[in-house]
Formats: C-alpha cells, structure tokens, sequence
C-alpha cells in the first residue's frame, strides 16, 4: 500500500482523482468486452477489468524512451515507465486513444498508421485495499522522428523524458534487474524489446 506522508502530495492527489475519473468500457478476465461500462474510479475500487494503451517509442539509432511517472501518482509513482500510456474512454477507438495519450503527455501529433500493433497483455496490480488496477494493456510501437527537447511532458503526469539505450535496458530485462522500472510481467518487457529488434 502507498502512503503518502506529504499532505500537498496527498491532495494533488485527491484532486487528480477527481478531475481524470471518466467514463470506460468494462472487460471480462480475458480481455473481451462485456458491454458494461462504469467510472475508472469504480474499476479500481472494485478491480474490474479495463482497456488501457501502451505506445512505446523508439529511435532507429537504438535507444527508447522512457516516461518517469510523476511523484503523486497514486500507482508506481517516480518509476520510469512506458514511453505512454493512458485509459481508452468508453466507445473510444483504441488507436486514437492512443494518439491522444501520446498528445496529452509527451506533446507529439503523431497518425493512427505510425502505430504498429505488438499485442495485448494482462496486467494485475492491487495497490491498496481501494485501488485494484486489473487492466489490458494495447501495446504499440512508434519510431520517435523528433529530437528529445520537441517533446512537450504533461507535467500532471511525467516528471521526466529520457532516452535508454536499447542494448542496456534488453541486458536489464535478460537478467530481471529492472529496479527503478515499473513492475509489469517480465514477458512483456522480453516481447517488447523482441519486437523492437526486428525493427532497429
């Protein structure tokens, strides 16, 4: 459970509750629709499955980029994570979702066609006894046309961009020294950087 002993922090963290609560579409635990929909704040509270975009970019030279998630995050705060991520709004097409996501926390226009498909993974995190984030992540790949210091963060959201070279952050995966990273499923750590060595 996170406790969060700052109260600034902990009401920056009330108000985003508040003010990023939308409306999603409800999935089953295999990841097919069920035709329910509710506020994310209801499937966290009751660990309902949902669907959320993965979009990770990278550089034809090697490297990735990394989001650190900012320190009042309610989950996995100041870990470096997915270059974006977000929730898909209910009825939202997925691709646009995440074109949006990409917009809103690193500033890029980028089209639905730069997104290349890499799969769906399962994902399950209780973080308190009122947060139980059980979610399908869409991942996707992007090649990153533009320098670093184009990138425009959402301050609410990231506290900094970075480029990880490519060989470092695989070594990292290949032997699970991945301190400092969000804890997702070491397959899709192991998928993701397979897919991008095709591409690299």
């Amino acid at each position: 459970m996170i406790i969060l002993r700052d109260p600034s922090i902990a009401l920056e963290v009330t108000k985003q509750r508040v003010l990023m609560d939308e409306l999603i579409d409800i999935l089953d635990e295999s990841g097919n629709p069920t035709g329910r929909t509710c506020l994310k704040s209801e499937a966290h509270l009751k660990g309902l499955f949902h669907p959320t975009i993965h979009v990770w970019f990278y550089t034809l030279e090697g490297q990735l980029l990394f989001q650190k998630r900012a320190r009042n995050k309610d989950t996995f705060p100041s870990l470096w994570d997915v270059s974006v991520a977000g929730h898909i709004g209910a009825g939202e097409d997925i691709k646009i979702a995440a074109t949006r996501e990409v917009e809103e926390e690193i500033g890029l226009t980028i089209a639905i066609s730069d997104l290349e498909g890499i799969g769906m993974f399962k994902s399950m995190h209780q973080h308190s006894e009122t947060l139980i984030d059980n979610e399908f992540h869409h991942n996707f790949l992007c090649v990153l046309k533009v320098p670093l210091s184009e990138l425009k963060r959402q301050e609410s959201e990231v506290d900094d961009l970075k480029l990880f070279a490519w060989e470092d952050f695989k070594k990292k995966v290949e032997q699970n020294q991945l301190e400092g990273f969000v804890p997702h499923e070491l397959s899709y750590y192991q998928t993701t950087i397979s897919e991008i060595e095709r591409r690299i």
